[in-house]
């Protein structure tokens, strides 16, 4: 991170894009000048969600983890990973989405890209937030309705 703040400074990038977690991990908090919204620009599918595994036979440290799940979380995490999955998403692709919770319905917003942003879908769906994963296969279908499909094939997806 301090190297792109370096190249920043040194006048390589007209802006950077950079975790605000890691900037104040690291004490640089002051160099936060906007935190884009979910309006602005929506995150990869499951950004920012900690996953924690342990061994099966661990039920102590299984029962410690617990109280950091959050419902919540996991619901929006869980739609987010459904839209990936019927896209076919990977690292490479231009794909978005973002879950909400509200009031026990799942807001959840997604959308694909090509590579130059000059062909663009989004859509958004709001349910009710006990099946998340049916939200994420019915809002990629959406996108797909809407011209994803093409745009995947384009990528070589």
């Amino acid at each position: 991170m301090q190297t792109r703040l370096k190249k920043l400074d040194d006048g390589q990038y007209a802006a950077i894009v950079l975790a605000a977690a890691g900037l104040k991990r690291l004490g640089l908090a002051d160099r936060i000048t906007a935190i884009l919204t979910p309006e602005q620009s929506l995150p990869a599918p499951g950004q920012g969600a900690l996953g924690i595994e342990c061994r099966a036979d661990r039920a102590d440290l299984f029962d410690l983890m617990r109280a950091l799940h959050d419902p919540a979380t996991d619901a929006c995490v869980r739609a987010e990973r459904a839209l990936s999955r019927a896209l076919a998403g990977n690292c490479q692709l231009p794909l978005g989405a973002f879950g909400e919770l509200e009031g026990g319905r799942l807001r959840l917003r997604g959308f694909v890209a090509s590579k130059d942003g000059k062909e663009f879908v989004r859509a958004e769906l709001t349910a009710d937030a006990r099946d998340p994963e049916a939200l994420g296969t019915e809002l990629a279908a959406r996108l797909r309705a809407q011209g994803a499909t093409e745009i995947l094939a384009a990528l070589g997806a």
